[in-house]
C-alpha cells in the first residue's frame, strides 16, 4: 500500500499499556511500535474472519444435513417472486 492511501493513527497509551509495548518491542520480537499495531490488526482480521467462516459452515452444515424430501423444488422465478414479496 503507498503512503498516499495509508491511514494515520495516532494512540496514546500509559501504565501497564505501555509497558506491555516497550517489553514486545523491546525484546526484539517487533522493530517498532507499528509494526506491533500493524501485527494486531492483522491478528483481529484474522479472527473476524475466522469466525465469518465458521458461521457459514455451520449454517451450510445445517442446509445439507436436510433431507431431500424436507426440501421444496423452486425455480428461479419462485425464489424471485419470494424475494420480491418480501421487500
Amino acid at each position: 500500500m503507498g503512503a498516499e492511501n495509508a491511514l494515520k493513527v495516532n494512540v496514546r497509551v500509559s501504565g501497564a499499556l505501555k509497558t506491555h509495548i516497550e517489553q514486545a518491542v523491546g525484546d526484539g520480537d517487533y522493530e517498532n511500535v507499528s509494526e506491533y499495531v500493524r501485527d494486531l490488526i492483522r491478528k483481529d482480521k484474522a479472527v473476524k474472519e475466522a469466525e465469518a467462516f465458521e458461521r457459514v459452515k455451520t449454517e451450510l452444515q445445517a442446509a445439507f444435513a436436510v433431507r431431500d424430501e424436507e426440501c421444496e423444488n423452486l425455480s428461479f422465478d419462485d425464489i424471485k417472486a419470494a424475494a420480491l414479496a418480501s421487500n
